[in-house]
């Protein structure tokens, strides 16, 4: 019995993914291609891997027996990948890493272009998607290093499968139009002005939701957005005020909108996370180190852009004033 270990990938991906369209979609293959490889692999074996008799694809017996096997393999492929990597002189391979807009702009953009320097033969690939949607792809593999974005207020992500450490602190700051009255000096004045809001599960909503409790008052969420470009727009249109994380103003021409000196407003955790490294030497992979180090790298090179940004953006209100 001859068995295609590019078969089994095939087998382990719909049983993880748990039906042939996830799995090809996972595999950047058709359906109808992943149906093949199947069909192959039970002519291989002798045996039905898959159970048809219902409108879901699930495994026989058989096929989940092999599958177990299959997810064996694709660990000691990874594993003999390191071992491999020790006898190079350069590191080489694959790492994909997924992230969100102010991130891939400002970290990742900046680190691609040192590993090209550094290490040509590592191939970097950028995937927009965060969340939950982000942490099941990273725990099925398809995303090898993960930047969350989480609010202070929360713990930090625990999980055994996972690990976890900071990259940056980003601390929010209140944005409003450059036309309104200068009148805005406490949060307390922003109680009745329509806010340009981030979704709930978004880290500045919960800033906002966060704030907005401290200080006894529902904010009037006249916009919602997802994304800092489209918020940023509309402050400076002076259709309301936004709470956004210092990163973000990176992207706004000086005077477009008027940072607040409000502070005390709290800040957002970068995270990079990675799955637990399930080899037998139990050291992490070292190309996905070395990718990691030149993100860390970018991130600190931006902490001086930064502070000069703000140190103008504040310059613009008035000195002496309150600011909480």
């Amino acid at each position: 019995m001859d068995i295609d270990p590019r078969r089994l990938r095939v087998l382990h991906e719909v049983a993880r993914r748990g039906g042939v369209m996830r799995a090809a979609q996972a595999l950047h293959l058709t359906p109808s291609a992943v149906s093949q490889q199947l069909a192959q692999l039970e002519r291989e074996v002798g045996l039905a891997l898959i159970d048809r008799s219902q409108r879901s694809v699930s495994l026989t017996p058989a096929g989940r027996v092999l599958a177990g096997y299959a997810e064996r393999v694709e660990e000691e492929l990874a594993e003999a990948k390191r071992e491999l990597t020790r006898f190079t002189e350069r590191l080489a391979g694959p790492v994909t890493i997924a992230a969100f807009p102010t991130v891939i702009k400002h970290m990742l953009v900046p680190a691609m272009r040192d590993l090209a320097v550094r290490h040509p033969r590592i191939v970097p690939a950028i995937h927009e998607v965060y969340g939950a949607p982000a942490l099941q792809e990273l725990r099925l593999g398809t995303v090898d290093v993960l930047i969350t974005e989480q609010d202070m207020s929360l713990p930090a992500l625990s999980q055994p499968s996972l690990t976890c450490r900071t990259l940056y602190i980003d601390e929010y700051r209140i944005v409003v139009p450059p036309g309104w009255e200068d009148s805005h000096r406490t949060v307390a004045d922003l109680a009745d002005v329509p806010w340009v809001a981030s979704e709930p599960s978004h880290a500045c909503g919960q800033a906002l939701e966060r704030l907005a409790a401290r200080h006894g008052f529902e904010p009037r969420r006249v916009h919602v957005t997802t994304e800092f470009g489209p918020a940023l727009a509309l402050v400076a249109a002076g259709h309301g005020v936004a709470i956004v994380p210092t990163l973000a103003l990176l992207d706004v021409p000086e005077g477009e909108v008027r940072v607040s000196r409000i502070r005390d407003v709290g800040a957002r955790r970068l995270d990079v996370v990675t799955r637990v490294s399930r080899t037998r030497s139990g050291e992490p992979d070292p190309v996905q180190a070395v990718v990691i180090q030149a993100i860390e790298e970018a991130t600190r090179s931006i902490d001086a852009t930064l502070v000069g940004h703000l140190r103008t953006a504040d310059a613009l209100e008035e000195p002496g004033q309150p600011v909480a």
